[in-house]
């Protein structure tokens, strides 16, 4: 299917004033986004129903299902179901990690990736770790737009808990799986038990009904403080949508409900009738059974060679106590036949007189050759255990090497992966999407200004207007020094300071919106996020907290404005020390 014919935007509902609410596809396949909700207020739901919308363009995506309740997207479509219960498709476990990438990536099957069958947590977290690593090697070289959803993300990245390989993994793709064209979408109940970091830098944005204090809390800071309180009266399927490629600020929108039989729906009194789902291709699973099946051939003959190991160590234990018996044995005779050579000593002792000589001598015989016997078999016996000794020694040293062997490919492995963390993989952009990190809303925290205008003035070649864009930057700083020294004098600064730390943004950003505004008198959010250079999400976050703090307030027109008391403090000259 080609760019041309592709669906470009999904619909997924209406706004309150009656428009399509359309999502352009690129963004929601590369993007990082997060739907929150408490239960029951419809969030699943928008995830089935961008699922949907996505599966009925053809765009492959994969789903990690904690609940069971996705398996409903089977009754109209052919995904491949994957978990450890009965009722899946196939069972898995980590060793098809990345055969299910490779599923998904390269023969776009759609994927329920379902952890919530496996007692045992650790499989099921190693499971996701495994799969999410695949997808993020394969997409560098890939370069194609695919979605990555997680249910109750809060548990793979949590604010106040330690975030463990799996989380860090997770938060790694939201950072740099854009590049690659590998997308998230993060889903939780409680946006106050979520990673900050992982909210505030997503790129679009779903609230459903809140109703905890902790939880309306952060809607008031991502958003503005108006909506803590409105948040708790969305009815069920509406929500507040916040976008980067918007110019709207945020939209109230009802989402419709999903085609597909709802498997996450609350049991009822009514007779329960689970749909005919879809079926994937017998082929496809049975190559995942292979994968399977090969590993259990692999433990049989684990536990065969272990067997075959201790019986031989048993059978080298019992030939050298025979060992030790027959030399015990042979030393008898020996000193049996010394003593007998002295026929003299032994006629005089001997009673029966030549009679008894003979008997003893014929003794003696029987006993030479039963000794002769003995030492041939312990000579065969030796020879036995020494090829069991050699055996067991080359076997060892396969041991040692095999052991050495995957050191090296541990170490291989971290040496990628340490050049990867220090950005030496390659930096290529996804070519659907088009754009840079600025474009798309990426820019990080502290984001150097400077940064924009070196960037700004390697794109401009003539030299007149090199010139005036330095002296505006001259001015702006003299500026900015003036707004700094006033904000040092006042108590004006430490509001700054705590609106910066609440939402995450810098200083520099923080005095370059006040600027902008003192200058202009009042500006809308859209305004100043060009002004300053910064994502829309992040901006918005500094202003609900500029708000919150009294630097700041709304004008009759939704715009921002500096408060009356501010304005007059930052226009006074700072008074002179003495």
């Amino acid at each position: 299917m080609s760019d041309g014919t592709r669906q470009r935007q999904i619909r997924v509902g209406e706004t309150a004033g009656g428009a399509a609410l359309k999502l352009p596809v690129i963004e929601v396949l590369t993007g990082r986004g997060f739907a929150t909700g408490k239960s029951g207020s419809g969030k699943s739901n928008t995830a089935s129903v961008i699922a949907e919308e996505l599966l009925e363009a053809g765009y492959p995506l994969l789903i990690v299902d904690t609940d069971g309740e996705y398996y409903g997207l089977k009754e109209e479509y052919e995904m491949l179901h994957a978990g450890a219960d009965e009722e899946c498709d196939i069972q898995i476990g980590p060793e098809h990690a990345e055969q299910m990438a490779t599923i998904a990536l390269e023969e776009n099957v759609p994927v329920i990736l379902d952890v919530s069958g496996y007692l045992d947590e650790d499989v099921a977290d190693e499971l996701l770790r495994e799969v999410a690593r695949h997808l993020f090697v394969k997409e560098k070289k890939l370069k194609k737009p695919f979605l990555l959803v997680v249910e109750e993300v809060h548990e793979y990245i949590p604010e106040g808990g330690g975030v463990g390989e799996t989380g860090n993994l997770l938060i790694k793709i939201s950072k740099r799986g854009r590049k690659h064209g590998l997308g998230i979408l993060g889903i939780s109940q409680r946006p106050a038990d979520v990673k900050k970091d992982f909210i505030t830098q997503a790129n679009w944005l779903v609230w459903h009904r809140l109703t905890w204090d902790n939880d309306t809390k952060v809607v008031g800071r991502i958003i503005d403080t108006e909506y803590a309180e409105r948040v708790a009266d969305l009815d069920d399927g509406q929500a507040f949508v916040q976008t980067d490629w918007t110019e709207a600020d945020v939209r109230k929108v009802q989402f419709r409900r999903k085609r597909t039989f709802d498997a996450g729906a609350t049991p009822g009194l009514d007779d329960f009738e689970r749909p005919e789902l879809k079926s994937v291709s017998d082929a496809l699973v049975g190559d995942l059974q292979e994968i399977s099946e090969r590993k259990d051939r692999e433990q049989d003959r684990i536990q065969e060679l272990e067997a075959e190991l201790e019986t031989k160590e048993r059978r080298i234990e019992t030939l050298e106590d025979e060992l030790s018996s027959a030399r015990d044995v042979s030393s008898a005779a020996k000193q049996m036949a010394d003593a007998l050579q002295n026929t003299e000593t032994v006629q005089s002792q001997l009673p029966g007189g030549s009679e008894d000589l003979r008997r003893l001598h014929e003794e003696i015989a029987d006993l030479e050759a039963e000794r002769d016997e003995l030492q041939d078999r312990l000579e065969t016996r030796d020879d036995r255990i020494d090829a069991l000794e050699d055996e067991l020694e080359s076997r060892a040293d396969e041991l040692s090497r095999l052991r050495d062997e995957n050191e090296r490919l541990r170490e291989t492995v971290s040496e990628h992966e340490s050049a990867d963390e220090d950005g030496t993989d390659e930096e290529s952009t996804i070519l659907q999407a088009g754009g840079d990190d600025v474009e798309f809303g990426y820019t990080p925290v502290d984001w150097d200004k400077a940064t924009a205008n070196a960037r700004s003035n390697d794109n401009t070649s003539d030299n007149t207007l090199t010139s005036t864009a330095d002296e505006t930057t001259r001015v702006t700083t003299d500026s900015e020094h003036d707004l700094a020294a006033a904000l040092e004098a006042t108590d004006i600064g430490d509001r700054v300071e705590r609106a910066c730390e609440g939402s995450q943004c810098s200083l520099e950003t923080a005095r370059d919106v006040l600027a902008a505004l003192d200058e202009r008198g009042s500006l809308k959010a859209a305004t100043l996020t060009a002004e300053v250079e910064r994502s829309r999400v992040a901006v918005q976050g500094l202003l609900s907290e500029l708000r919150t703090e009294g630097v700041l307030e709304r004008t009759p027109d939704r715009a921002y404005a500096l408060s009356d008391d501010v304005h007059a403090e930052l226009s006074s000259p700072p008074a002179a020390s003495e």
